[in-house]
């Protein structure tokens, strides 16, 4: 059963839960994970999923946002398995051979997709997530604006809500750990 946030306007504030999430996103994807085992947006395991839009070596918005889904998942271990992964904006770096590492210094249990254009584009355009490139940083390559919310997704891939990156960790947690315990 899909829940998600109804209230988010005060940050801090305990969720209500529904049963209809007001907005059409979410859906079907078929990419690569770093260990170059197919993925969808069904977890394996069944486990709730922590999902942002990003590239590996991203040094702005990415970089600030990596750490606290690493951090999220860590302060809910207890609660349930919440497993991070990120979709990659940026696949011409961004390779089975190259996306895991950069993750993995965040949290061991991250997973990161990739695949070809038309597969991620699939997942887009499922998350609303636009991607452009800005500009091309000489030392660094290419910067995107990309989307920022993270998503909590259920074991079976749909979305609960999402997490406004400019929440701290307490405040992610405290909103998530609803919809944990709501499914659990």
């Amino acid at each position: 059963m899909m829940r998600v946030l109804t209230i988010i306007a005060v940050l801090g504030a305990t969720p209500a839960v529904s049963d209809t999430f007001p907005f059409n996103i979410g859906g079907d994807f078929a990419l690569t994970d770093q260990r170059g085992v197919a993925r969808t947006q069904v977890d394996p395991d069944g486990h709730f999923q922590l999902l942002f839009f990003g590239y590996a070596n991203c040094e702005q918005i990415c970089s600030a946002t990596l750490p606290m889904m690493a951090d999220i998942v860590d302060d809910l271990a207890g609660a349930a398995t919440l497993r991070p992964v990120m979709i990659t904006v940026d696949p011409k770096r961004d390779t089975v051979d190259q996306i895991g590492a950069p993750l993995e210094q965040y949290h061991p249990d991250f997973v990161g997709l990739t695949g070809p254009e038309d597969d991620l584009q699939v997942a887009y355009d499922a998350f609303s997530v636009d991607r452009e490139v800005l500009f091309t940083d000489p030392a660094g390559g290419e910067v995107f604006a990309h989307g920022s919310f993270i998503y909590l997704l259920d074991g079976a891939g749909d979305v609960l809500t999402l997490v406004p990156p400019v929440m701290d960790v307490d405040q992610a947690v405290k909103m998530i750990t609803p919809y944990l315990e709501a499914t659990g």
